[in-house]
Formats: structure tokens, C-alpha cells, sequence
């Protein structure tokens, strides 16, 4: 259980000599209430520091809490035993001069304090003995990086508790130039560079670096003065050179399983990989090694949404142990990043403020916490509040909301914000950054990229090159300058004729109201992505005639499913607008009668557990296009149907799910065992085959020959019309 704190009382000051009693010490002094002023020749050089101890009563009670200048409003607790530490990190090696020790009620009676350059090697600068709780004001004569209370035995039946752990020495060097440190008290930090205040005001990064002499000049003229990264190696060394020629510093990532978003992937076990950890420790600290002096390194960010991401991984207490088994792990390259570089911060980013308490616990040498947030960027503020965290924040992507988080349309699919409503999210997410004053301490925001693709559409500020509204959105938000700024067209008002039925291959209607804010004269373009069809996210330019009047007749895919259509106008100046919607593309209408709708189906084979399978061959002529046969992955396979009775049949329309026929013959038969062939291919593509035949039987069958891909043949459907 814990003890209530107590309010702190007065009590006598005293200075601690080596091995002598502190209550035969001073008895006369002045009483007390606070710690004692730093002297005038020296510094105050621990608070906000990082601090770690031998263990804590609970979360409200961590080293950090010792060391945060709150004086009788949080303290340092910790377990009822007689050997316990409680140490921080100065950031550098220090001449020390005194240390002072502010006690709650329950207080050290013998204690050394200790010094040592790496945190592991420790010598006793002084040995403390019937101490009576208060203040401590020891002098000490030596250096160190840490500097620790080496607790020996206790005066009470609890464990220690300090209000206040002031380490102290002879003045203060001036900062490195470019040092780059997180300074301030509980709620009231900043990031500083070469003792300056800086906000990060940045974008993560996207282009090629052999593209970062092209594109980092316009950066900089957006008003960004950093840009994220999420690896770090050989080829970082010309993306710094060229963002410190621009005056824009870099926060260097490193990638470690599993991650999040795109790249992500692989599962590690941060409780028994050691092979992996200490190979990950190496390549980091090479790298820190090899940058740490160059002048565009801001800070370390060590992983990607990896908290999160362990669930894909493991569940229930395993998932547990594995997130506190990477926190740890995240701890440890802090620490061996602070031993290398002690002029550069280190953070660690996720995408769930739940992964915060497990870097509280266990990464106490986090210099910041880092989060990626989109459409709950607002909600940062709150769960930082509400958890009671003791380091300032970044937020390292942030945006309009995403696709995980938007409402589906009446397809389905995520129903993508229009590029008004994403310049908006930008807006927002810096005003929530920027709202939580002395806390978060800037923001990168996602994702200065030029992929014209589906990610790229939703997220890019300049997909192709192209300028869109959140380009200039950011640009605003950062104070870029805007003299001779051009706006980009606005698409408003899209609609699609028909957004569930579009017949494939035939004509379906876009329509948009387009206006351009400088009457500059549009050129269009009409692409189409099967992501949510096909999971190819790339953007193919349609088959597209305007009809006049903001209209568009666009040609459907082959393929079935649910497609995305962008129309894109440009306005010759550099900048684009885009909107886009969602259509269902299904086979185009046959006329006649489907004579093999529900009719006996028979196969030479079929998948009976596989993927969505069984999928037996009745599937084929049951009018679901959600439903499917799929034969063994052999050649050669057939599948036939009996219409009951001989049928005049006019047209086959097939319906191939990805494992198509390359090769087949169409054959037709009266009695079910003698075939004559009505129609051949060699040169089949998959997708919807619709055969015109001319026939009377009653048997209808497919032999197949020759398979497209590796797997065997499936069909959605096997229309037989009359």
C-alpha cells in the first residue's frame, strides 16, 4: 500500500560532513520550509533531467518527479527496502559542488552520494550517517555525468521519498553550437537550438534523396524548418547535406519491427531476441555515430507506431509483455544514443496515445514522447492531460482524417474528404499542436510526397508535382511566405451516375461543379484506381470524353468490384484540384433469358477448403456474383451445366474471378457424353468473357486447357442465355 504525502514541514538545514552525525551537526540554524538558493558562483544543473531510481511506489511516484522543481507537490517513492538508488542524468560531465536532498516523511538515515562518467562505474564523493529527514545540503567535491543516492538504510518503516534531488556546480558552459536540448519545467518545455527557442514546424519527407536539391528549396519556402525521416543509413548523409544548405534540420528515424503504415511488418520477440536487439543497437549507433555532428541532425526517433502494431503480432498477456519488452528495448537505445550523442534529444513514435504508459514505465531516457494522429489530433491534448505524463510531446504525422477513419460510402469504401475538407485538417492539426502551449512542442506533418497514387491522392501535398489546397494550407499555417501564390482549381459536388452498376467495359457519367479562384483556363483528367477491386493502388488515366458543362462519360473497367474515379483539374500554373468517388462496377446486362440460373452444375474438381472456399461448381450458376467455383490447380478442368432440356443458347457471358482460362473451348452436347465444340480461344485475359454462339442443347461445358496464372480456374458466374 502507499503512505498519503504529507505536506512538507519545516525543517533545519543542514550540511552533511563525511561519516559524522547530521544531529550533532548545525543545531542552531534558522528553520526552514524550502531548499536552500543556489549560491551565486554555481548552477542548478539537475532539474529536468532524465532520472531513473531502483524502483517507485506506483506511476504518481517516479525518479522524474524528484527533479521536476515542484517542491512539496510531487515527490519520488519508493519501495519499503533498505538498498534503493535514485539518480539522474546530467547530459555531460560536470564539476559538482553540492548536492540537496529536500525529504519527505519518510527519509534516508545513512546514504552515500555517488558519481560516475557512465552510469554503470561509481565512485562516493560522500558517505551520509544519522540523517533525521528535511534538508540535506551535502557538499561534494568531484565530477561526474550521473549523479546518484545510493540509499543504506532507512529511518522509517517505509521506503524513500524525496520532494527534491538538486545536483549543483561551478557555473555553466555555454550551450554547443547547435545543441539541441529539451528545457523547462512540468508544462512549461521547449525545444531549443544552440540555446534558442525553436518550434518544429515540419513535414515528413517523401521524394527520393537524389530529388532533396529540387525539393527542399520549396520546403523551406512553405515556412518548414524540419522534415522527418523514418530510416536512417549511407544514403541520409546527402538529404542532410542538402536540408542544412536550406536551412532545414532533420529528425532522423529508425526503423524497428513490427512498425506501422506503410513498410511495416515482421514480428520480433523483444523478450528473446537478443540476436536482433544488439544487431539493431549496433546499426543505430553507427549511424548516430556518423551524424551526430552534422549540422541538419535535430534529434533521434527511434521506431514507428511499433507499440500499436505488437498486436498483429501477439494477444491477451503475451501482447502485454511484448509491449513492455520493446519499451524497454527503446530505453536502452535512448541510453546508448545519450553515451554517443549528448547534444540531440531522442524520441520514440506510435499511433495510439494508449502506448504513452508503457514508455512512462519503462523509457525513462526519452528525452519526448512522439505521436502520429490524424481526425483525433485534438484528443492528443487530452490523453496527455488526463494521463499525468512528466515530458513534453511531438507530433510526427498528423493530417486530415484517414482512411481508418472516415465513414464508409454506399459502396463500402471509405468515403475520402474532399480536398477542401483535407486543407481544413491540416488547419486543425496545427491549431491543436499549437493549442497545447509548453507541451507539444511542434509538429511534422504527413506527408510532403509526390506519389500520384491512392495513398498519395488521400495524403500528398503535391502528388505529380502538383500543388493542392493542404499545400497551401501548410504553407499558411507555418507562415510561409504567399506573395505570388496561385490557387488551385476547386472540384466540389462530384457525383457518379449509377455509383452501384456501372456495367464493365461500358459508359458511366462523372459530373462536377469546377471553378478556378484565378480564372486561369483548366485542362482535365480522369483516372481510376482498383485498390478496394484489385489492390493495385496505382492511378491509371480512364477512357474519358467530356460531354461539356463540368461532365465526364468514362469507361468502366473489365473488372468487377468497387473502383475509385479521380477527376483532376489542372490550372497550367502548377497546382491541381481533385475529387473522388466510389463505383461498383458488375457484369454489363445480357439480353435473354439465363437458361442456367440454378441449374444442375457439375466439375472435374473444386476447392473444398481454401481462402472463401468450398467452392463447388453450383456456385457458379447461382446469379451471385460474391459467390464462386474454383477448380484444383491443374490442367486440364471442366465444369458443365444441364439445362433440363435442349435450349437454344445466343450468348455465354463468364465471369472470371483472378484464376482465369487462358485457353477453352465452349462445347455443347445432347446427352451429356458426346461434345462438339461451338467456340475457342488461345488469347483469354480473365475478367467478364461475353460469347456470342449460336446453338441448340442441353448440355453447356467449358473444358479448359490452359490456365493464366499458378492457381487452377474459378468463375463468379456462368451464364448461359437464350
Amino acid at each position: 500500500m502507499f503512505h498519503s504525502p504529507s505536506p512538507p514541514r519545516p525543517h533545519r538545514t543542514r550540511q552533511a560532513a563525511a561519516t559524522l552525525s547530521l544531529g550533532a551537526l548545525l543545531a542552531s540554524c534558522l528553520t526552514l520550509a524550502t531548499a536552500p538558493a543556489a549560491d551565486a558562483a554555481e548552477s542548478l544543473l539537475s532539474q529536468g533531467k532524465r532520472a531513473a531510481a531502483s524502483s517507485q511506489e506506483g506511476d504518481a511516484f517516479s525518479a522524474a518527479a524528484a527533479f521536476d522543481g515542484n517542491l512539496g507537490g510531487t515527490r519520488w517513492a519508493s519501495q519499503w527496502r533498505d538498498a534503493e538508488w535514485i539518480q539522474v542524468d546530467l547530459g555531460e560531465r560536470r564539476d559538482l559542488s553540492r548536492v540537496v536532498l529536500t525529504w519527505e516523511a519518510a527519509y534516508g538515515k545513512d546514504y552515500e552520494i555517488q558519481a560516475s562518467d557512465n552510469g554503470t562505474d561509481w565512485r562516493t564523493l560522500r558517505t551520509v550517517t544519522g540523517g533525521d529527514g528535511g534538508v540535506d545540503d551535502v557538499p561534494v567535491s568531484g565530477s561526474g555525468r550521473y549523479v546518484r543516492m545510493n540509499g543504506l538504510a532507512r529511518a522509517t518503516g517505509y521506503g524513500y521519498s524525496l520532494w527534491e534531488f538538486q545536483v549543483y556546480g561551478e557555473g555553466v558552459p555555454p550551450v554547443a553550437e547547435g545543441a539541441v536540448r529539451v528545457t523547462g519545467t512540468q508544462g512549461d518545455w521547449q525545444l531549443t537550438v544552440g540555446g534558442q527557442p525553436y518550434t518544429v514546424k515540419g513535414l515528413t519527407w517523401g521524394p527520393a534523396v537524389a530529388d532533396a536539391a529540387t525539393y527542399l528549396p520549396d520546403v523551406k519556402s512553405m515556412g518548414v524548418n524540419t522534415i522527418r525521416t523514418w530510416g536512417t543509413d549511407a544514403s541520409t548523409k546527402p538529404l542532410l547535406d542538402t536540408a542544412a544548405a536550406n536551412g532545414v534540420k532533420v529528425i532522423n528515424g529508425f526503423w524497428l519491427q513490427p512498425g506501422g503504415g506503410p513498410g511495416s511488418g515482421g514480428c520480433v520477440n523483444y523478450v528473446t531476441d537478443t540476436t536482433y536487439k544488439d544487431n539493431m543497437l549496433t546499426e543505430f549507433t553507427r549511424w548516430v555515430e556518423a551524424y551526430r555532428t552534422h549540422p541538419a541532425t535535430l534529434m533521434w526517433n527511434v521506431g514507428n507506431e511499433s507499440v500499436l502494431g505488437l498486436r498483429n503480432c501477439y494477444s491477451g498477456a503475451e501482447l502485454e509483455t511484448q509491449r513492455d519488452a520493446y519499451t524497454t528495448f527503446v530505453n536502452d537505445v535512448a541510453k546508448r544514443i545519450h553515451s554517443v550523442d549528448p547534444d540531440h534529444p531522442v524520441t520514440s513514435t506510435d499511433a495510439w496515445t494508449g502506448a504513452w504508459p508503457y514508455y512512462k514505465r519503462n523509457a525513462p531516457d526519452l528525452d519526448l514522447y512522439a505521436m502520429n494522429s490524424y481526425g483525433d489530433i485534438c484528443g492528443v491534448r487530452q490523453a496527455w492531460e488526463q494521463g499525468g505524463y512528466s515530458k513534453p510531446y511531438l507530433i510526427t504525422e498528423a493530417g486530415p482524417a484517414g482512411e481508418w477513419e472516415v465513414p464508409d460510402d454506399a459502396n463500402g469504401v471509405p468515403d475520402e474528404p474532399t480536398d477542401v475538407q483535407k486543407a481544413d485538417g491540416y488547419t486543425k492539426a496545427w491549431d491543436c499542436v499549437t493549442g497545447h502551449r509548453g507541451v507539444a512542442l511542434g509538429a511534422t506533418l504527413f506527408h510532403y510526397g509526390i506519389e500520384h497514387d491512392f495513398g498519395g491522392i488521400w495524403f500528398n501535398l503535391l502528388p505529380d508535382g502538383l500543388k493542392r489546397h493542404s499545400y497551401y494550407a501548410v504553407k499558411r499555417a507555418y507562415g510561409g511566405s504567399t506573395a505570388g501564390d496561385n490557387t488551385p482549381p476547386v472540384v466540389s459536388n462530384m457525383t457518379v451516375s449509377s455509383p452501384a452498376s456501372a456495367p464493365a467495359g461500358g459508359e458511366f457519367t462523372v459530373r462536377a461543379d469546377v471553378r478556378d479562384p484565378d480564372n486561369d483556363p483548366l485542362t482535365y483528367k480522369v483516372f481510376l484506381s482498383g485498390n478496394y477491386a484489385n489492390g493495385d493502388k496505382r492511378l491509371v488515366e480512364a477512357q474519358w470524353r467530356s460531354t461539356g458543362n463540368g461532365t465526364f462519360a468514362v469507361t468502366a473497367p473489365e473488372k468487377l468490384g468497387v473502383w475509385k474515379v479521380y477527376l483532376q483539374a489542372r490550372d497550367g500554373r502548377g497546382n491541381a484540384g481533385i475529387e473522388t468517388k466510389s463505383v461498383k462496377v458488375v457484369p454489363p446486362p445480357v439480353s435473354g433469358t439465363n437458361v442456367a440460373l440454378n441449374k444442375p452444375t457439375t466439375a472435374s474438381s473444386f476447392q473444398s477448403s481454401y481462402g472463401d472456399c468450398p467452392c463447388p461448381p453450383t456456385r457458379a450458376t447461382d446469379g451471385n456474383t460474391g459467390t464462386r467455383w474454383a477448380s484444383d490447380w491443374s490442367d486440364p478442368q471442366w465444369i458443365s451445366v444441364d439445362l433440363g432440356a435442349p435450349t437454344a443458347v445466343r450468348t455465354l457471358q463468364l465471369v472470371w474471378e483472378p484464376a482465369y482460362a487462358k485457353s477453352y473451348e465452349v462445347q455443347v452436347s445432347d446427352d451429356g457424353n458426346t461434345w462438339r465444340t461451338i467456340h475457342a480461344t488461345t488469347t483469354g485475359n480473365g475478367d467478364i468473357d461475353t460469347i456470342s454462339v449460336s446453338a441448340t442443347a442441353r448440355h453447356v461445358r467449358l473444358h479448359l486447357t490452359a490456365r493464366g496464372t499458378g492457381w487452377g480456374y474459378s468463375l463468379y458466374e456462368f451464364g448461359v442465355y437464350s
